[in-house]
């Protein structure tokens, strides 16, 4: 039997995984990237030690505009799959508190070994080719570069978002599948810093302290994050502000009011916070309200808070319930993934094969899927770099009558 010729366009994390699983399958693989390597971005994944995936997966980890799909998908290629395949290849897994990493602790590793795994395979990788143009052609397709044209019976459209610092994350790809006929809800930052109204931002920056955040917008908290907030002389940063971010963005990009409730002693409620610092008060009656912060609160923070007259009950509502309105996230370069691209609707949730162009498959950040930290992206990432690999690979399409 003729090996299928599949070309897969993009070299990042769903990319490498796409190639491994087609060529394993007995598919013909040339992988194309435009960068001088493969996996730029995979290598400055959590902080350059790689977050690969977490033991803990539930649908809200996820977020699309297409409803359950991400979860269905999720479900072709899980996360004890994602271990069982790095085992295999030469990963072995650290487990923090359900926060996987490679036991090297370094991306540099993972990215190695997918490598020497697609090499092995023999997945052609050609490096510094940027795709310009992917025509169909009769049952196949001609993808052209700015130097050559490959032909191909498939071709897995693999090549990421505009999201990250890193030189090539120019979001190309996007481009790729409108020409193709896809739709594509617009690209906004995700896991991203976000920007506050105010020119008093400078009084707190650079303090870090535990808390939680709530995203409100006509009033309904629509998500909530706990864990340590970075104050910035723009705003707000850190984990629970990555969490919550992409929603935030895509909510301002409507027209909606945006504000983020900040909550820096969570383990109170607000009547139980004023009962406290006004037994703090009776107990050492010579402090201010102010001093009253001393040992509860950062100092800069404290600072901030204390506008306007000092009162107990006040300072408890500010404390528990400070109100940022949120004007936009920080820029693509200093967003972690996007959220928004091509619908989920538009590909099969078994095979991610394109409903509008047979042939065609779609993996990874170019579709309407982003994660919250902590993995999670990674395995969006393996999942349907996998599950492209694969159907391509073997052919998998099933009649218009099965699919219905």
């Amino acid at each position: 039997m003729e090996r299928k010729k599949i070309c897969i366009i993009g070299g990042g994390a769903s990319g490498l995984m796409a190639a491994i699983m087609a060529a394993r399958e007995g598919g013909e693989v040339t992988l194309l990237e435009h960068n001088e390597k493969t996996g730029k971005k995979l290598l400055a994944t959590g902080n350059g030690r790689c977050n690969l995936t977490n033991t803990c997966q539930e649908p809200s980890c996820y977020h699309s505009l297409s409803g359950n799909l991400a979860w269905e998908i999720l479900q072709g290629f899980s996360f004890q799959d994602t271990i069982r395949f790095f085992s295999q290849i030469g990963v072995y897994t650290k487990n923090r508190e359900g926060y996987l990493y490679p036991a090297s602790m370094q991306a540099s590793s993972v990215r190695d070994l997918l490598e020497m795994e697609a090499r092995y395979r023999k997945v052609k990788i050609k490096c510094k080719e940027h795709v310009k143009d992917i025509k169909k052609e009769g049952e196949g397709f001609l993808v052209v570069t700015e130097t050559w044209s490959y032909p191909a019976d498939k071709v897995i459209l693999a090549a990421g978002s505009r999201a990250s610092a890193i030189q090539g994350a120019d979001g190309s790809g996007y481009e790729l599948a409108k020409n193709l006929g896809h739709s594509l809800i617009p690209p906004l930052p995700a896991l991203v810093p976000l920007k506050g109204k105010g020119n008093w931002f400078s009084k707190w920056a650079g303090v870090r302290t535990e808390g939680r955040v709530s995203l409100l917008a006509e009033n309904h908290i629509f998500d909530q994050a706990q864990g340590e907030i970075q104050l910035t002389d723009y705003g707000v940063s850190g984990i629970p502000v990555f969490q919550v971010s992409g929603r935030a963005v895509r909510l301002r990009e409507e027209g909606l009011k945006v504000t983020l409730l900040l909550d820096f002693l969570p383990d109170f409620d607000r009547e139980g916070l004023a009962a406290f610092l006004r037994a703090r008060q009776e107990q050492c009656p010579y402090k201010s309200v102010k001093q009253l912060l001393i040992g509860l609160l950062p100092e800069k923070l404290a600072e901030a808070l204390m506008t306007g007259k000092p009162d107990i009950s006040k300072l408890a509502e500010k404390i528990k319930e400070f109100p940022i309105e949120i004007t936009g996230g920080k820029s693509y370069e200093q967003a972690q993934v996007c959220s928004g691209g091509v619908p989920l609707s538009e590909v099969y949730s078994d095979t991610l094969e394109s409903r509008k162009v047979p042939g065609l498959y779609l993996a990874g950040e170019i579709l309407d899927t982003d994660g919250i930290c902590g993995g999670y992206n990674l395995q969006w990432a393996w999942t349907t770099g996998a599950l492209a690999g694969r159907s391509a690979a073997r052919n998998i399409r099933k009649t218009l009558q099965e699919r219905s």
